[in-house]
């Protein structure tokens, strides 16, 4: 397995400058920004699918400092019901799989989106009750005439681009769990698969081994990030664990995203790891950092140390003892 982080946490540090800090804490790899959600500070698709040189001294400087790009991000909403928002982000979408093409870059990560309850909605609705019965009608509504139809265009795409699409299992979108995930690749082909975060698992109360066995058996985990997520024992009675509360609200929010090792520890993370190695999962571990208790550069240094400790890095051997 390989380490690395995403960029965006030094979206404020230019390309260069945030490459070579990276390698100087001993990184394999960078995951980066293209649109969406996580901007696009460090990689402009228009700006390197318009100039060949440009594109070549893109992976030249990434290359150089001995890093690979594990992934290209935009997380967005292309299944919003406003039209114009659907549309810009399916262009970011389509735009950063052709880049990932160019530059032989093997996964695609984003969101799979949540559409509104009927065609002239105007804001996502996301159900997570079957009853009343409407939920019911608007969740079979979303995926029938939504979700399967889109990412069963976008997954023909990628695969004809050889990239394959890593959605992250996140509250607030369709895609949000080991089934839903594993639902919508089914419909959609294996093109589709996850960018399996740990932190949006527990707080929703799964347990991340066991979804790293769901998805790694069926070979639906295409990217993993690295982010820790702590549940406040006295909170999460008085608010539940889909807490509408504002992140910046931590000593009264029922759950918190943290670094690595701070909300679970070490032992945690080595099982977490240790299943990914035997599902077969051999690929990179992405650090992402959201901790509002450190700054960027101690959450991230903190996780490099600690997942530093766990992580399994040597390719298999043959068992001697067998």
């Amino acid at each position: 397995m390989k380490l690395g982080v995403f960029t965006v946490l030094f979206a404020q540090k230019s390309l260069e400058d945030a490459l070579d800090y990276i390698a100087s804490k001993g990184l394999d790899a960078v995951e980066i920004g293209t649109g969406g959600y996580p901007g696009n500070a460090h990689c402009d698709p228009d700006a390197l699918l318009a100039d060949a040189g440009k594109l070549k001294a893109f992976k030249q400087a990434v290359e150089s400092r001995g890093l690979m790009i594990s992934a290209l991000s935009c997380h967005a909403n292309p299944l919003h019901p406003q039209k114009h928002l659907a549309a810009a982000d399916d262009a970011v979408i389509r735009k950063t799989i052709e880049l990932a093409n160019r530059l032989e870059v093997e996964v695609v990560n984003t969101f799979s989106g949540c559409p509104g309850d009927h065609e002239d909605a105007k804001y996502p609705n996301w159900p997570v009750a079957p009853w009343p019965n409407d939920y019911q009608d608007i969740l079979k509504w979303q995926w029938e005439q939504k979700v399967i139809p889109y990412w069963s265009e976008i997954g023909g795409i990628a695969e004809k681009a050889g990239v394959k699409i890593g959605l992250e299992l996140h509250g607030g979108f369709s895609v949000h769990s080991p089934a839903t995930l594993l639902r919508l690749r089914e419909a959609a082909g294996n093109a589709i698969g996850a960018n399996l975060d740990p932190s949006h698992m527990w707080w929703q109360g799964i347990d991340p081994v066991q979804a790293v066995h769901i998805l790694g058996r069926a070979g639906a985990i295409h990217h993993f990030h690295a982010k820790d997520t702590t549940i406040d024992p006295v909170n999460v009675n008085r608010h539940g664990v889909t807490d509408m509360q504002s992140y910046a609200l931590m000593l009264d929010r029922a759950w918190q995203f943290r670094t690595v090792g701070f909300g679970h520890d070490l032992k945690v993370w080595a099982d977490i790891i240790s299943a990914l190695r035997l599902v077969g999962y051999d690929y990179v571990v992405s650090i992402e950092h959201e901790d509002g208790l450190m700054s960027v550069d101690e959450g991230f240094t903190k996780a490099v140390q600690n997942l530093q400790q766990v992580l399994i890095r040597e390719p298999l051997g043959d068992m001697w003892w067998v």
